[in-house]
Protein backbone atom coordinates (compact mmCIF):
# COMPACT_ATOMS: atom_id res chain seq x y z
CA UNK A 1 0.00 0.00 0.00
CA UNK A 2 1.88 3.53 -0.93
CA UNK A 3 1.12 6.58 0.84
CA UNK A 4 1.54 9.86 -0.57
CA UNK A 5 3.59 12.35 0.38
CA UNK A 6 0.53 14.61 0.55
CA UNK A 7 -1.38 12.74 2.72
CA UNK A 8 1.45 12.57 5.52
CA UNK A 9 2.10 16.06 5.53
CA UNK A 10 -1.59 16.63 5.71
CA UNK A 11 -1.97 13.84 8.38
CA UNK A 12 1.35 15.76 10.56
CA UNK A 13 -0.53 18.92 10.18
CA UNK A 14 -3.57 17.96 11.19
CA UNK A 15 -1.98 16.10 14.72
CA UNK A 16 0.08 19.29 15.06
CA UNK A 17 -2.86 21.17 14.97
CA UNK A 18 -4.91 19.02 17.44
CA UNK A 19 -2.25 18.86 19.77
CA UNK A 20 -2.04 23.09 20.05
CA UNK A 21 -5.65 22.99 20.28
CA UNK A 22 -5.86 20.58 22.78
CA UNK A 23 -2.40 22.53 24.93
CA UNK A 24 -4.72 25.59 24.88
CA UNK A 25 -7.68 24.16 26.57
CA UNK A 26 -6.40 22.67 29.70
CA UNK A 27 -2.91 24.24 31.72
CA UNK A 28 -0.21 21.76 31.80
CA UNK A 29 -0.59 19.72 35.21
CA UNK A 30 2.26 16.55 35.61
CA UNK A 31 0.37 13.35 35.10
CA UNK A 32 -0.05 12.55 38.92
CA UNK A 33 -1.50 15.83 39.96
CA UNK A 34 0.53 17.53 42.05
CA UNK A 35 -0.02 21.15 41.25
CA UNK A 36 0.90 23.92 44.29
CA UNK A 37 -1.21 26.81 45.05
CA UNK A 38 -0.95 29.38 48.01
CA UNK A 39 -4.78 30.18 49.66
CA UNK A 40 -4.87 33.39 51.72
CA UNK A 41 -7.86 34.65 53.39
CA UNK A 42 -7.48 38.42 54.99
CA UNK A 43 -9.39 40.39 57.20
CA UNK A 44 -10.33 43.36 55.20
CA UNK A 45 -12.90 44.54 57.81
CA UNK A 46 -12.39 48.40 58.19
CA UNK A 47 -12.72 48.72 62.18
CA UNK A 48 -12.68 45.94 64.17
CA UNK A 49 -10.10 46.10 66.42
CA UNK A 50 -11.87 45.02 69.29
CA UNK A 51 -13.80 41.61 68.10
CA UNK A 52 -11.89 39.53 65.62
CA UNK A 53 -12.63 37.79 62.61
CA UNK A 54 -12.56 34.01 63.55
CA UNK A 55 -11.55 31.75 60.94
CA UNK A 56 -11.16 28.00 60.98
CA UNK A 57 -10.17 25.56 57.75
CA UNK A 58 -9.63 22.33 57.10
CA UNK A 59 -10.23 19.77 54.49
CA UNK A 60 -11.16 15.83 54.66
CA UNK A 61 -7.55 14.89 55.21
CA UNK A 62 -6.54 17.97 57.65
CA UNK A 63 -7.15 20.38 59.74
CA UNK A 64 -5.16 23.36 59.45
CA UNK A 65 -7.02 24.68 62.62
CA UNK A 66 -8.14 28.08 63.18
CA UNK A 67 -7.27 32.13 63.88
CA UNK A 68 -8.46 34.94 65.25
CA UNK A 69 -7.57 37.78 62.93
CA UNK A 70 -7.69 41.70 63.51
CA UNK A 71 -7.68 44.20 61.10
CA UNK A 72 -5.46 43.07 58.03
CA UNK A 73 -4.11 40.10 59.44
CA UNK A 74 -4.30 37.06 57.04
CA UNK A 75 -4.57 33.43 57.09
CA UNK A 76 -2.23 31.11 54.43
CA UNK A 77 -1.44 28.40 53.38
CA UNK A 78 0.22 26.08 50.84
CA UNK A 79 -1.25 23.29 49.39
CA UNK A 80 -1.01 20.22 46.72
CA UNK A 81 -4.16 18.89 44.54
CA UNK A 82 -4.63 15.75 44.21
CA UNK A 83 -4.27 13.41 41.20
CA UNK A 84 -8.09 13.20 40.72
CA UNK A 85 -8.74 17.01 40.61
CA UNK A 86 -10.84 16.76 43.94
CA UNK A 87 -9.20 18.91 46.48
CA UNK A 88 -11.21 20.80 48.54
CA UNK A 89 -10.10 23.32 51.67
CA UNK A 90 -13.37 25.15 53.31
CA UNK A 91 -13.50 27.62 55.77
CA UNK A 92 -16.11 28.79 58.42
CA UNK A 93 -16.01 32.16 59.59
CA UNK A 94 -17.04 33.91 62.47
CA UNK A 95 -17.91 38.19 63.47
CA UNK A 96 -19.83 39.18 65.84
CA UNK A 97 -23.66 37.57 64.98
CA UNK A 98 -22.56 36.40 61.47
CA UNK A 99 -21.19 33.04 60.31
CA UNK A 100 -20.32 31.68 57.18
CA UNK A 101 -18.79 28.66 55.52
CA UNK A 102 -17.36 28.93 51.96
CA UNK A 103 -15.01 26.59 49.97
CA UNK A 104 -11.60 28.31 50.27
CA UNK A 105 -10.67 26.57 47.15
CA UNK A 106 -12.37 23.72 45.04
CA UNK A 107 -10.11 22.07 42.46
CA UNK A 108 -12.46 22.13 40.13
CA UNK A 109 -13.43 25.63 40.49
CA UNK A 110 -10.03 27.38 41.23
CA UNK A 111 -7.85 25.33 38.79
CA UNK A 112 -8.50 28.01 36.43
CA UNK A 113 -9.36 31.38 37.92
CA UNK A 114 -6.40 31.07 40.38
CA UNK A 115 -4.77 32.08 37.68
CA UNK A 116 -1.03 30.98 35.93
CA UNK A 117 0.41 31.87 39.92
CA UNK A 118 -1.97 29.62 41.48
CA UNK A 119 -2.61 31.85 44.14
CA UNK A 120 -6.38 32.39 45.40
CA UNK A 121 -6.82 34.89 47.79
CA UNK A 122 -9.41 36.21 49.63
CA UNK A 123 -10.75 39.14 51.30
CA UNK A 124 -13.45 39.24 54.02
CA UNK A 125 -15.45 42.58 54.44
CA UNK A 126 -18.17 43.58 56.14
CA UNK A 127 -20.47 43.18 53.10
CA UNK A 128 -19.36 39.65 51.80
CA UNK A 129 -16.53 37.74 50.47
CA UNK A 130 -14.20 38.67 47.58
CA UNK A 131 -11.89 36.60 45.06
CA UNK A 132 -8.66 37.32 43.65
CA UNK A 133 -5.76 36.04 42.27
CA UNK A 134 -3.41 38.66 42.03
CA UNK A 135 -4.75 40.81 45.29
CA UNK A 136 -5.19 44.26 42.82
CA UNK A 137 -8.66 43.23 41.35
CA UNK A 138 -10.94 42.08 44.02
CA UNK A 139 -14.58 40.61 42.68
CA UNK A 140 -17.68 40.08 45.43
CA UNK A 141 -18.37 36.19 45.04
CA UNK A 142 -21.17 36.13 47.98
CA UNK A 143 -22.08 38.50 50.81
CA UNK A 144 -22.80 37.07 54.42
CA UNK A 145 -26.38 36.10 54.27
Amino acid sequence: MKISIRLLLTLSVAIVLFVVFMSMLRPAEPLNGGSEYEVRVVNGFTNNSSLPLVIWCASKDSELGGRALQEHDDFSWRLKTNIWGTTHFWCTMKWDQMRKSFDAFKASRDAYRCGTARKCSWLVKEDGFYFSNDEVNWQKDFPWY
